[in-house]
């Protein structure tokens, strides 16, 4: 996820800046960083698992997922064309609501996304690693115990190089992001030359195949639900509006642009997926995470060294994922912090790296935490469940958007600002409600509303002691003004 700074709980407050960001992101290179935020770890780590719902229809949700924020999408390029800020979604809550734990909670969910999607995309990491060593080493182990350890170990690690106060680098991004970008051709190349070479079944595409008696308005429901994770990053990019040269002229076309290209290659690499991959094996992957992907490789191209090449390009693709979202979400709370609306002690910053270690160590805590927990009490693994937990929070996020988009009206919109057609921020947050709801997750799935929930009651929980302190020091302060001016 992009940066939150300072300057965005500024901007929450309503007290906008008087210099703002170094503008310096031009239109080409404000698609690339969209598309990087995008095509990251959601690929690899939900494809397998959007396929074993629906089977040869996976190309179906990514299609819905990417409508529903495309509706989200319009409302942001409204709200970002009227207030230019880089605060994203609790500066529209703010503005919209006027309510001050309103405006927390939202910060606070979009800080929590930030963590389980971290978390999401170390175990992801940690999974290919495994994989990729094992192919060298005998007896590397590859199950739910050592997928667990190596997620902490990348987390630590992400957490070493956030004290280090690594910010985040355009080039190294645009790196990561053309790596990302050629295994994704060289996939979806596999699968034309399979369709070329008649080794494909184009019919299977329309194959709707489910693990359970479900109909396919629920199975549908059920893998978009999935598919969201994909849109991680997607609330991320409206934090680079200050930094963009012309924001009213080049981020709408932009940032629809990029939607679009995001949404064919997710949908590319599903159809590929179906067309290489026998159909037993969508419904009960051995790997239904990365390792799907590592399939169609290995099956498709049988002369390319998969096993030892392709899962350390995924940890190139994926890696950057979690560490960004690892800045983020630290220097959320410690912003958070700053304007004493978490504990002070998550302001504080290491005296020469001035990076913000009490908030990192906390995220970083976090992040472990929910690997333990997710790995302790479910089966179907960490990735699945703190994925669905990252698009469950990010679904809420977008449904406050669209309905703060409505309350904002009453504001003129700037002259050659963005103005969405007043039905897309409805049905944008009609969408995403729906999507939240318990008939778009398994049984064992309720597992998401659990970690969910527990983010946000630590996150109150925080909030209530610094409110808590807060009246304590300000009573004390009263007393000790009032004594004063008594002996006067």
């Amino acid at each position: 996820m992009a940066k939150l700074n300072t300057e965005v709980v500024v901007a929450m407050e309503g007290e906008e800046q008087q210099g703002g960001l170094k503008k310096v992101i031009g239109p080409k290179l404000l698609l690339l960083l969209i598309m990087g935020d995008i095509i990251g770890a959601g690929i690899f780590a939900i494809t397998g698992r959007v396929a074993g719902q629906v089977g040869g229809m996976a190309w179906l949700p990514f299609l819905i997922a990417f409508t529903i924020a495309t509706l989200t999408a319009f409302s942001y390029l409204e709200l970002v064309t009227k207030y230019p800020y880089a605060a994203g979604a609790a500066l529209y809550a703010h503005k919209a609501f006027g309510v001050h734990f309103v405006t927390f909670i939202v910060a606070f969910a979009v800080a929590s996304s930030g963590i389980t999607s971290a978390a999401t995309s170390a175990t992801l990491v940690g999974q290919n690693i495994l994989i990729g060593v094992g192919q060298f080493v005998e007896g590397v182990p590859t199950d739910a115990t050592a997928t667990m350890i190596a997620a902490i170990a990348i987390i630590v690690v992400l957490a070493l190089i956030n004290l280090r106060g690594v910010g985040e680098s355009v080039k190294f991004n645009l790196v990561l992001t053309l790596v990302t970008l050629a295994i994704m051709g060289v996939i979806i190349l596999i699968g034309a030359i399979a369709i070329v070479q008649g080794e494909g079944d184009i019919s299977r595409l329309v194959v709707f195949e489910t693990p359970e008696d479900r109909g396919i308005f629920a199975a549908v429901t059920m893998a978009t639900a999935i598919a969201f994770f994909a849109m991680v990053g997607f609330e991320d990019s409206v934090n680079l509006v200050e930094e963009c040269k012309n924001p009213q002229r080049d981020f709408p076309r932009i940032m629809l642009t990029g939607l679009g290209l995001c949404a064919l290659i997710y949908m590319l690499v599903a159809v590929t997926v179906i067309l290489i991959i026998p159909p037993g094996d969508l419904l009960n992957p051995k790997n239904p995470d990365a390792g799907i992907l590592l399939d169609v490789v290995r099956i498709g191209a049988p002369g390319i060294p998969v096993d030892a090449i392709f899962p350390f390009l995924t940890v190139f693709a994926v890696v950057n994922t979690a560490l960004i979202n690892m800045l983020m979400a630290s220097r959320l709370l410690y912003g958070m912090a700053k304007q004493n609306v978490l504990p002070r002690p998550l302001a504080a910053v290491l005296p020469k790296r001035r990076s913000p270690w009490v908030a990192i160590l906390f995220s970083t805590l976090l992040a472990v935490g929910l690997v333990v927990f997710v790995n302790q009490n479910s089966e179907s693994g960490i990735v699945a469940q703190l994925g669905g937990t990252t698009a469950l929070l990010l679904l809420c996020v977008f449904a406050v958007v669209n309905v703060a988009l409505l309350i904002l009206r009453r504001d003129p919109t700037p002259e050659g600002g963005f103005r969405a057609p007043t039905v897309i921020p409805i049905l944008g947050a009609v969408a995403s409600l729906f999507l939240v709801g318990p008939w778009a997750r398994s049984r064992e799935d309720w597992i998401q509303y659990e970690i969910a929930g527990l983010l946000l009651v630590i996150g109150v929980a925080l909030w209530v002691i610094t409110w808590a302190v807060t009246a304590i020091h300000r009573r004390a302060t009263r007393d000790t003004t009032a004594s004063g001016r008594d002996r006067r």
